[in-house]
């Protein structure tokens, strides 16, 4: 058996355009300048606390950095809900998903930075409930890149870590993964850069969902 636990944000759903405004919309709210979309880009993956205080300059989680957070929570609901910034599964996902969760040797998992309600919504919004047999979130686990959300999926499915592939987008999924002893691949249609992923210990580099069951096939057939 062999587990394939995949990052949600920029890996299965485009959701740099909601987080981005969001994140935006808190800062103008308490007086800080709007972050660019490229810097938005580069916190994602993270746990939320540890994304704000990063873009804030700071080393560690502070008080405005903690509300902060629970402003972006307060209003993330109401900015979904506005046109134009619904997540949506990246083409191709659904297939591939559907492809890899209909193979007896392999479990899926997923391991993000959202918060549980979050991959609830997803979850429940494009049909996901089904594939998804664990997953660790921003609730669940310390922020990547620790191994904590790997290494709880691999014990609670009964797979070794050396059993489990990691996709992601960001340079965090990549170091998880390394850090848990897992193989470690990076998909190119998300926020990261390809040299960054490699930098970062992706094993392989899927260009498009496709290219995942060709890997899987040849190297975990």
């Amino acid at each position: 058996m062999k587990l394939v636990l995949f990052d949600c944000d920029g890996t299965l759903v485009d959701s740099v355009g909601l987080i981005h405004e969001v994140m935006a919309r808190t800062f103008e709210a308490f007086d800080h300048p709007r972050p660019t979309t490229e810097a938005t880009k580069a916190i994602i993956g993270l746990t939320l606390d540890i994304a704000i205080a990063r873009l804030l300059g700071r080393q560690h989680v502070d008080d405005q950095a903690t509300i902060m957070t629970a402003h972006y929570k307060e209003i993330f609901a109401s900015v979904r809900g506005e046109a134009g910034f619904q997540e949506q599964l990246f083409p191709g996902i659904a297939e591939m998903l559907q492809t890899l969760a209909s193979r007896d040797e392999l479990l899926i998992g997923a391991v993000t930075g959202k918060s549980r309600r979050g991959l609830t919504h997803i979850s429940a919004t494009h049909g996901l409930d089904k594939i998804f047999f664990v997953s660790r979130t921003a609730d669940d686990c310390p922020s990547k890149p620790h191994p904590a959300m790997v290494m709880e999926c691999c014990a609670e499915a009964g797979i070794d870590a050396k059993d489990t592939i990691v996709i992601g987008d960001a340079i965090f999924d990549m170091q998880m993964a390394k850090a848990a002893g897992a193989d470690a691949l990076g998909v190119a249609w998300g926020y990261a850069s390809v040299p960054n992923l490699i930098e970062a210990g992706a094993d392989h580099i899927a260009h498009v969902p496709g290219d995942i069951i060709e890997w899987m096939e040849r190297n975990h057939a």
